[in-house]
């Protein structure tokens, strides 16, 4: 049984009151979660980081796994306008995978993959997250699938593969490459495979000519 106070189950979403208090505990409720980890968030926890009370959690978002679900959401809302901006311009595939390796390198500097990994070990022992955390993954996908498209367009490759399974694979490796970042402490072996893959991207881009950029395509 779970103890009182701890992120227990995913409950309906507490009315938008008081702007300044809800942002307050949600940077709170990341911070905790980069920190404690989810086992450690519990709403004392969250409280006291944020130098609020309890019942302010439970009055804002109705529990604590929903409030852990909208620092979830702050963090990825924020990612996806900060790296919106990256693959803007991005028009080769060798393009793409420099710029992935600068999102991967920022999201470990920034402790961002840490809160996504708390939340997947938590949704193990609260009934209703995994869904909750699964549907956030969504917007990623389609996220890699468009720079997919724009990276490879009518390229050979770009023909053959499906950009929606390939998004699909690109996230799931992402994202495990990250996870086992985050559990090892260890990095090189993943920026590793980022440099391979800028050579082999380099080497599709020369064998097939595909080296023109939106703006010059």
């Amino acid at each position: 049984m779970a103890k009182s106070g701890t992120p227990s189950k995913v409950t309906g979403r507490g009315g938008a009151r008081s702007v300044g208090t809800r942002r307050l505990l949600v940077d709170a409720a990341i911070e905790t979660l980069k920190s404690e980890g989810y086992a450690g968030a519990s709403a004392r926890a969250i409280a006291e980081r944020a130098g609020s009370t309890q019942g302010l959690i439970f009055y804002h978002f109705g529990s604590v796994a929903n409030l852990l679900l909208a620092a979830l959401d702050s963090v990825s809302a924020a990612r996806l306008e900060q790296y919106g901006e990256s693959v803007t311009n991005v028009g080769t595939p060798r393009e793409l995978v420099d710029a992935a390796t600068d999102i991967f390198r920022k999201d470990l500097d920034a402790g961002y993959i840490t809160v996504l990994v708390e939340m997947i070990a938590g949704a193990s022992s609260t009934p209703g997250l995994g869904d909750e955390v699964a549907a956030r993954i969504g917007p990623w996908k389609e996220f890699a699938q468009t720079a997919i498209e724009n990276s490879f367009g009518d390229s050979p490759l770009g023909t053959v593969l499906p950009s929606k399974d390939v998004a699909h694979a690109i996230v799931a490796l992402y994202l495990g490459l990250e996870m086992l970042s985050h559990l090892d402490g260890d990095r090189k072996p993943a920026l590793a495979l980022f440099a391979h893959a800028t050579q082999l991207t380099g080497l599709f881009e020369a064998m097939t000519g595909s080296t023109a950029t939106k703006e010059t395509a």
